[in-house]
C-alpha cells in the first residue's frame, strides 16, 4: 500500500468507528427517551433492560449474528451455516490491509453493525414496557440479536434474495427499524396491554409518563446518533464523492427530523387542541426514521416533506393503535415500525435507480419473517417461564419485583399503618392516574 492509500485506509477506517460510536450513543438516547416516557417506578427496570440488552446484542452478534448475516451465497434464502463447522467465509476472515481486503478494517465494519442490531432491540423495549419480566425480554434479545435480525439483513446488506430483486434500503429504515417494531409488535399481542390503560366500553385513560425533560433529553441523543447511524452507512468519505454525499446525507437527516417535528407538533394542536410534547418528540423520531431509508438522494427541502409526512403518520398511526387496543406506552410501533414502512416506500419518490415493487416485496418479506419468528419465540418463553409480572407486581412497579431497588426512592410514600400495596405508590404514579382521570 502506497502512502495516499494507507491514509485513505486509515481515514475510512476512523470514519467508521466514530460513527459507529454516534450511533452506540443512540443506547442512551433510547434508554433516556423510554425512561421519561414511563412512571417512575417502572424507571429502574427499563434502565436495567437498556443497558442489558445492548451487552446482549453486542455478545451475541459477535459469537453468531455476524456470521449468519455476511456468511449466505449472493442472492440465497438460508444463511451458510458452515462457520459452525470451521469454516470461516466471511468477510470478517479477511487480513486487514491485504489485497482481497476492502478499504477499511473489518473490525471496524463488524463495530458499525453491531450498534445497528442493538438500536434493533432497543425499539422493542419501550413498546413492552411496564408490564413484562425482565428475563424473559433478555431470552427474546438472545434470539433476535443472534437469529431473527441477521437472517433478515442477510436477505438485504448480506446480498441475499432481497438484495438481488432491487431492494433499496440505504441505512435501515425497514431492515432495522421496521424489523425492530415487528418483533415489538409481537410481543405486544402476546402480552396484552397494562392495567386500567383501556375501559371494557372501549376508553381509553392515559398513563402520562414520569419525566418529559428526561424523554426530551433522549430525544435529542438520538437525533444526534442518527447522524452516524445514516452518516456512517455512506461507508467511505476519503475521496471528493463520498465526502460531499456524507454532507448531503447528515443534512437530509437534520432536515427530516424537524419536518417530522413541525408537522408533528402542528396535527397535534389542530387535533388535540394542545401542543403535546409526546407528540412533537415521536414526530423527531419518525422523521429520522422516514429518511433513513434514502438520506442521499432528496434534496434538503424534500427531506423536510418526507419527515414531516412521516410526523403526521406518527401521529396517526399512535391515536389508531390505541384504539386497537395495542399499548404501545412510547409510540414504538408506530414510530419505528409504521413509519419505517413509509420510509422505504419513499425511496423511489426521490431514488431513479429504486422502483415500488422490490420496495414492496422487501417490507412484506422482513415483516413476515420477523413478525412470525419473534411470535414463536414469544410464544415459547411464554410457555416456559411466562412473559408478564403479576397484578400485583405491576401495580408496585416492576422497579422492586425485578431491580429490587427504586430509581427515585425519595418518591416513595411512606407505609402508613403496616398497611398494603396501595400506600407503596409514588407520588407521581397518583399524579399520572390523576391526569388520567382527567383527561377521560
Amino acid at each position: 500500500m502506497n502512502e495516499l492509500t494507507e491514509l485513505s485506509y486509515a481515514l475510512d477506517t476512523f470514519y467508521f468507528l466514530i460513527c459507529g460510536v454516534l450511533v452506540m450513543w443512540m443506547a442512551a438516547g433510547f434508554s433516556m427517551l423510554e425512561a421519561g416516557l414511563v412512571r417512575s417506578k417502572n424507571t429502574a427496570e427499563i434502565l436495567t433492560k437498556n443497558i442489558a440488552l445492548f451487552a446482549i446484542a453486542c455478545t451475541m452478534y459477535l459469537l453468531l449474528g455476524y456470521y449468519l448475516m455476511y456468511s449466505g451465497d449472493a442472492g440465497g434464502i438460508l444463511p451458510n451455516l458452515g462457520f459452525l463447522l470451521g469454516d470461516d467465509n466471511t468477510v470478517a476472515a479477511v487480513t486487514a490491509g491485504s489485497d482481497d481486503a476492502p478499504y477499511y478494517s473489518m473490525r471496524a465494519d463488524f463495530f458499525f453493525q453491531v450498534v445497528f442490531v442493538a438500536t434493533a432491540m432497543s425499539i422493542v423495549s419501550g413498546a413492552v414496557a411496564e408490564r413484562m419480566k425482565l428475563w424473559a425480554f433478555l431470552a427474546f434479545a438472545v434470539v433476535m440479536t443472534g437469529v431473527i435480525y441477521p437472517v433478515s439483513g442477510y436477505w438485504t446488506w448480506g446480498g441475499g434474495w432481497l438484495a438481488e430483486v432491487g431492494f433499496s434500503d440505504y441505512a435501515g429504515s425497514g431492515i432495522v427499524h421496521m424489523a425492530g417494531a415487528a418483533a415489538a409488535l409481537a410481543g405486544v399481542l402476546v402480552l396484552g396491554p397494562r392495567k386500567g390503560k383501556y375501559g371494557k366500553d372501549g376508553s381509553i385513560f392515559a398513563i402520562p409518563g414520569a419525566n418529559m425533560p428526561l424523554a426530551t433529553l433522549g430525544t435529542f441523543i438520538l437525533w444526534m446518533g442518527w447522524f452516524g447511524f445514516n452518516g456512517g452507512s455512506e461507508l467511505k468519505v476519503s475521496d471528493v464523492s463520498s465526502a460531499n454525499n456524507m454532507a448531503q446525507v447528515l443534512v437530509n437527516t437534520n432536515a427530516a427530523a424537524a419536518g417530522g417535528v413541525i408537522a408533528a407538533l402542528i396535527l397535534a394542536k389542530a387535533w388535540f387542541r394542545k401542543a403535546d410534547l409526546t407528540m412533537a418528540l415521536n414526530g423527531a423520531i419518525a422523521g429520522l426514521v422516514s429518511i433513513t431509508a434514502d438520506p442521499l438522494s432528496p434534496s434538503a427541502l424534500g427531506a423536510t416533506l418526507i419527515g414531516a409526512f412521516g410526523g403526521l403518520l406518527v401521529v396517526v398511526s399512535i391515536v389508531g393503535l390505541d384504539k386497537l387496543k395495542l399499548d404501545d406506552p412510547v409510540g414504538a410501533i408506530s414510530a419505528h415500525g409504521v413509519v419505517g414502512i413509509w420510509g422505504v416506500l419513499a425511496v423511489p419518490l426521490s431514488n431513479d435507480g429504486a422502483s415500488f415493487g422490490p420496495q414492496i416485496i422487501g417490507i412484506i418479506g422482513i415483516f413476515a419473517w420477523v413478525f412470525i419468528a419473534s411470535l414463536v419465540v414469544w410464544l415459547i418463553i411464554k410457555a416456559i417461564m411466562g412473559v408478564r409480572v403479576s397484578e400485583e407486581e405491576e401495580y408496585e412497579g416492576v422497579d422492586l419485583a425485578e431491580c429490587g431497588l427504586e430509581a427515585y426512592p425519595e418518591f416513595t410514600v411512606s407505609k402508613v399503618h403496616g398497611g398494603g400495596g396501595a400506600s407503596g405508590r409514588t407520588r407521581s404514579e397518583g399524579a399520572s392516574q390523576a391526569q388520567a382521570a382527567a383527561r377521560s
